[in-house]
């Protein structure tokens, strides 16, 4: 009989990473989340029955206030997984880091020392790499290496990463520690569309002598320009008339014409990259009132302004925004093929971060749409997911 291999996640927002990780075949023992509105929609999907959220256990809670031995977990889980807030080090945010009474990574490591998971997956944006935060994540990754080395009361952070660091250079053998890896990934390579960067975060604990590695890409933008501007198998595929097939961006012309000149040559691997238009294809106009599609409502008042002038139609989105910054901003905006710009509706903005169809968000537009945006694209949660469990089974 198949091992059911059993995780527990924190921050769980919305739910993005656990439909993810439950579609590569995790199972959640419990999921943790203190905001109103994102606990309203995982137990909305749960009271519906949906097949990935309806086992769920859910606690509404601040980490902060959880014990791990009051779950009734499993001594022997497989996986702490989670989505640390990500205000700290968002390039939209303050930048306060440590500073930071929202930098939740030292509750990540609590859980890893806790619950001593065989392997662990955090994820954060790509601003967590930043320079001015190079030290800090260094700092992470260290106490996530060795999470039983605990700051003591009167130490700062600065020396307890020097006594860290210390124990890793001198080779000492832990009774906990985890072999950590990290990268940047583009949710745009792995089948979403949508450029969205997020930092992921795999340990393997020690003693399991894994071997593991990212997973490579699977799309390619060089494989859609080619479809698009060298074969047009894209514009035959959405049934796009010839008339109504717009020219090569000015922008892209220089990369379209190596990619032809090497026509007889060169196919780019992979699958093309999804744009916008895969990702709605089958979706009513939001105009259309008589459409039953859940959270699928038009929304009046779009405008572009310098630096915000929303997703082109026929490339990948760009990465939707959670926050005042981005809520009403233009990131949350589609550009149609009249030049026009309109909202994304919450079933499309849904879809652009592969959420199913059958997955409703509650609570107002607004607030639906942060849900979305703070969320993890669930296909690469998946791909990403998969390949962790392949070390573990």
């Amino acid at each position: 009989m198949k091992k059911t291999m059993t995780s527990i996640e924190l921050f769980s927002g919305a739910g993005g990473l656990a439909l993810g990780l439950e579609k590569a075949g995790w199972r959640h023992a419990a999921l943790i989340e203190r905001n109103e509105h994102a606990c309203s929609t995982i137990h909305l999907n749960e009271s519906l029955g949906h097949p990935l959220a309806k086992s769920w256990r859910l606690y509404s809670m601040d980490v902060r206030d959880i014990n791990y031995s009051g779950l009734g977990l499993k001594l022997d889980l497989d996986m702490v997984a989670g989505g640390p807030p990500c205000q700290p080090f968002s390039l939209g945010g303050k930048h306060r880091a440590y500073q930071d009474r929202r930098d939740m990574f030292p509750e990540a490591v609590r859980a890893v020392r806790e619950l001593r998971p065989k392997c662990f997956l955090f994820e954060n944006v790509k601003g967590l790499l930043r320079q001015s935060f190079v030290t800090y994540f260094h700092y992470i990754i260290l106490q996530l290496s060795y999470p039983l080395l605990v700051r003591k009361e009167d130490e700062n952070w600065e020396s307890h990463l020097s006594r860290l660091e210390r124990i890793h250079t001198s080779g000492k053998q832990m009774d906990l520690s985890y072999n950590v890896v990290y990268r940047l990934l583009d949710a745009a390579d792995y089948g979403v569309p949508q450029r969205r960067h997020r930092v992921f975060i795999v340990g393997f604990r020690s003693d399991l002598g894994r071997e593991w590695s990212f997973p490579g890409p699977t799309h390619s933008m060089d494989r859609l320009l080619w479809d698009q501007w060298v074969t047009w198998s894209y514009w035959d595929e959405h049934a796009i008339p010839k008339k109504a097939r717009p020219q090569v961006p000015q922008r892209l012309q220089r990369r379209v014409q190596k990619l032809a000149s090497d026509f007889s040559l060169f196919v780019p691997p992979g699958e093309r990259c999804l744009t916008v238009r895969d990702a709605l294809l089958g979706l009513p106009d939001p105009k259309d009132k008589q459409h039953n599609v859940p959270n699928h409502e038009f929304r009046e008042g779009a405008r572009p302004y310098p630096g915000h002038t929303g997703s082109i139609l026929d490339e990948p989105s760009k990465a939707l925004k959670a926050g005042d910054h981005g809520v009403p901003g233009g990131e949350n905006m589609i550009v149609l093929p009249d030049g026009s710009c309109r909202y994304y509706t919450v079933r499309e903005s849904a879809r652009v971060q592969t959420f199913p169809d059958d997955y409703v968000f509650s609570g107002s537009w607004t607030e639906a749409m942060r849900q979305i945006g703070n969320a993890v694209p669930v296909n690469l949660a998946t791909v990403v997911g998969q390949s962790v469990m392949k070390q573990i089974v």
